[in-house]
């Protein structure tokens, strides 16, 4: 890894959410959500810093009870994303790391992926994780993002229905059998410069249609590098998710 590339970790945090309000605060054990990820995240070899970026006090004082670094930006940010550009328009940085706010347990090494395929490939701009689809009820969730990746690494296509369709059996729940599918794990390296561009451009008919932002990438024909990662991810997003993750922790099922 080169010692002269400076990489910045954000993780965006928003106390609002339709299905679980407040979860960045959720106590997992004695911390909130967004110190777990603070704190695993911190532990990547290849970032320089790590911060929150969020519009709420509330967010902003846990934070920084805790002892971690936050930054302040604008309640008008339409996604993630947007905050996460907003947070280090200022910043000097070569590679940004969009780290999701409500996985508690993201491994380290994730990080360290996403950042090393940006590193030692020069012409890629942003970059992503995909692990292996298991399980059929992943398959056919409309939760799990699928991704199909090309020979070269980069990827085709995300939709929340499972891809590609397999005409050896109508059933889905025998797909696995015939191809293997893969999942997207939600973190994101960019070139900063490129963070900038993308977050410039307007929605996409893709990207309405199945609300997976990254589809504004691929509809304006830039290419998206991925990497496999073995680690699984607990995503918290509803009461139900909150209470797997309280479990796991309760049981120390976790690294």
């Amino acid at each position: 890894m080169s010692r002269l590339t400076k990489i910045i970790g954000v993780i965006p945090a928003r106390y609002q959410s339709s299905r679980l309000p407040g979860k960045s605060l959720a106590l997992i054990g004695t911390r909130p959500m967004i110190q777990w990820v603070y704190e695993q995240a911190s532990k990547a070899a290849c970032l320089s810093k790590i911060f929150v970026a969020t519009d709420d006090s509330r967010i902003e004082n846990a934070v920084r009870k805790f002892g971690g670094n936050v930054v302040m930006t604008s309640h008008t940010c339409q996604s993630g994303t947007d905050r996460v550009a907003e947070a280090v328009r200022d910043m000097e940085a070569d590679i940004v790391i969009n780290i999701q706010g409500d996985e508690p347990f993201i491994h380290p090494k994730e990080v360290d992926l996403a950042a090393d395929i940006l590193i030692h490939d020069s012409n890629a701009v942003m970059s992503t994780l995909v692990k292996r689809i298991s399980h059929v009820e992943e398959l056919i969730s409309s939760h799990t993002a699928k991704v199909i990746v090309n020979q070269h690494g980069y990827a085709l296509y995300f939709s929340r229905q499972p891809i590609p369709f397999c005409r050896n059996d109508s059933d889905p729940g025998t797909w696995l059998k015939f191809y293997t599918y893969y999942k997207h794990i939600g973190i994101y390296a960019y070139r900063k410069n490129f963070l900038h561009t993308m977050t410039g451009w307007d929605t996409t008919p893709l990207e309405q249609a199945e609300k997976l932002e990254q589809l504004r990438v691929l509809e304006h024909g830039i290419l998206i590098k991925v990497a496999e990662t073995d680690s699984e991810t607990l995503c918290v997003d509803t009461p139900e998710d909150l209470e797997k993750v309280r479990e796991i922790h309760a049981k120390k099922m976790y690294t």
